[in-house]
């Protein structure tokens, strides 16, 4: 059973956001996902004190075909290279070698922008906090939802969970799927460069079967993204709603739900592209709330599908960690990711950076792009901690800032105001 929430006011909220959107078909750069962030504007600037902008902006779609393109050159390049065409085959790797880690490790993008139809997001910015402010804090979610497929399937980590449960619970780094898309590149090329024929048979074998797991994707459908990641948007609106009657003074804050996350982070790329410039790194600050649904809530201090990177700012998740501790918030940290979030793009722009994710005792996060991420699996309570947690983080920094904390009068702070098409921060 899942538990309860000791403020009903809040899970109230967050109840009523997630099951108002789950039911949409949030695909990237879908109706649906313009849908919902109409939705979640209109909500958001419902609050008084919140004013709120749509934005919208470039992408590319999901990233499955390309990644199934880029996997095909591989393919190639390790059947050329075991009929002995070797300039040919080192091109091919090449390609597919280049191409893989232009998409997964969040590179210029220069295949996708190249093969793909250019198409577009909506991002949905939500000003609140000390209009005023130097200091600010960008907390941010997305509303679009992932595909499905065998990839995800979480049965052989359960099992494996239950035999030897004391040693997966260490298990603070997932595995690197996408290595096995380098597998058919790579045995390309040492085979063109030693002419022997059992790297090219080996990579032949994992780049098919990788190149096969990304088909499956492709062709299956979206899921409803309760957990993922409806929950952090949820903690968006939630958190605005505490901001009416409870906000620093000193602080402003940005409360941003991307679109595109699954496409591998064209929202945020586009955000920060766009604000990027009236956003001092030495002034601002971004809390990443994705996937915090599940029953353990965590910190990750970097990501990186094919090698790590540790997020820039190691001082605001020492502050997150505190504060979880002193609020008496059970967070475990030291989380490594090998999927790629929101949170790399900020961190790379040299903004500190802190993710709050949440974990099953399997150590993964709960129902992941499954069709079982439905309302009704959603772990109300962790997202409830991660709400209240990242409330308290503000406030600290705004002390930080040299503001204190403040309530609001009911109904003062600035006039409300409705979503609006690109307004200034």
């Amino acid at each position: 059973m899942l538990p309860v929430i000791r403020d009903q006011g809040m899970e109230s909220v967050l109840r009523e956001v997630v099951e108002t959107l789950a039911p949409l078909d949030r695909t990237p750069c879908s109706p649906g996902e313009r849908q919902a962030a109409e939705w979640l504007a209109a909500r958001l600037g419902a609050i008084d004190g919140v004013q709120v902008a749509l934005e919208d902006e470039p992408s590319w779609g999901t990233f499955p075909p390309t990644a199934t393109a880029v996997g095909l050159l591989g393919i190639g390049g390790a059947l050329l290279s075991l009929r002995g065409r070797r300039a040919a085959a080192a091109l091919l790797a090449g390609l597919c070698a280049g191409g893989l880690i232009d998409e997964a490790q969040n590179g210029p993008r220069l295949l996708r922008r190249l093969i793909r139809r250019r198409r577009s997001t909506v991002n949905v910015i939500a000003r609140a906090g000390d209009a005023e402010a130097i200091e600010t804090l960008v907390v941010i979610a997305h509303h679009d939802a992932p595909q499905t497929g065998i990839l995800f399937d979480q049965t052989m980590l359960r099992r494996a969970w239950e035999r030897n449960p004391e040693r997966l619970a260490r298990a603070k780094r997932s595995l690197p799927q996408w290595w096995i898309g380098l597998a058919a590149p790579l045995g390309a090329l040492a085979t063109v460069i030693s002419r022997r024929r059992a790297p090219a048979r080996a990579g032949l074998v994992l780049g098919t079967l990788g190149t096969a797991l990304v088909a499956d994707v492709w062709r299956n459908a979206t899921v409803p993204g309760a957990n993922d990641n409806l929950s952090g948007v949820a903690a968006l609106v939630a958190l605005a709603e505490m901001l009416e009657t409870d906000a620093p003074a000193g602080l402003r804050v940005l409360l941003v739900s991307c679109g595109a996350e699954e496409t591998l982070q064209d929202g945020i790329r586009a955000f920060v592209a766009t604000h990027g410039g009236r956003l001092a790194p030495e002034h601002t600050t971004f809390l990443n709330l994705d996937t915090i649904g599940s029953p353990h809530l965590i910190m990750l201090e970097g990501e990186g599908p094919i090698w790590m990177e540790r997020y820039a700012g190691p001082w605001l998740r020492d502050l997150v960690a505190d504060t979880a501790e002193r609020l008496e918030i059970p967070l475990e940290r030291g989380f490594l990711a090998r999927s790629s979030t929101d949170s790399v793009i900020p961190s790379r722009a040299g903004y500190p950076t802190a993710t709050l994710v949440s974990i099953t005792d399997w150590r993964s996060p709960a129902n992941y792009h499954l069709p079982t991420d439905v309302p009704e699996n959603l772990d109300y309570g962790t997202v409830a901690d991660a709400t209240r947690l990242v409330h308290e983080v503000l406030r600290a920094l705004a002390v930080r800032a040299g503001g204190e904390s403040h309530p609001a009068a009911a109904g003062a702070g600035p006039e409300s105001a409705g979503p609006e098409s690109g307004a200034a921060l």
